[in-house]
């Protein structure tokens, strides 16, 4: 029994993902317009950042949508598909769980930090990056 349920999520993992990813696609949000000068420092500041994800997985579409909305060039890792960023993703920090956010030097020099879940990675980029 255990192995049918694990095909019927996979098949549906199979007809949703392509599905999301469209309508993602379609539906891409606009960036927000800043002079050169600026966006070159906001590009700096997301040097120092990084987003593990998986392609399909809603909560990692709803964190890129958000990158695209405030027009952030964050290097985005596929910790799916990836085994160095998945074994990196699990032995830095602390688990394979996805959206995952990686923050060089926030605060400390040196220090890195892990930020998990979507909400708490959309309002940490928002408050750092957003337009008041």
């Amino acid at each position: 029994m255990k192995w049918f349920i694990r095909l019927f999520f996979r098949t549906l993992r199979l007809i949703l993902s392509p599905i999301l990813l469209s309508i993602d696609w379609l539906t891409s949000p606009r960036g927000i317009q800043r002079s050169a000068e600026a966006q070159a420092e906001v590009d700096a500041q997301c040097r120092a950042l990084s987003l593990y994800q998986f392609r399909a997985c809603p909560f990692c579409i709803k964190t890129r949508r958000a990158l695209k909305r405030l027009s952030l060039n964050i290097e985005l890792r596929d910790a799916q598909h990836d085994a160095e960023h998945r074994a990196t993703l699990l032995k830095e920090g602390g688990q394979v769980q996805v959206p995952c956010l990686r923050i060089e030097g926030d605060g400390v020099e040196g220090e890195v930090r892990w930020l998990y879940e979507s909400d708490a990675i959309i309002h940490y980029l928002e408050s750092r990056f957003g337009n008041g």
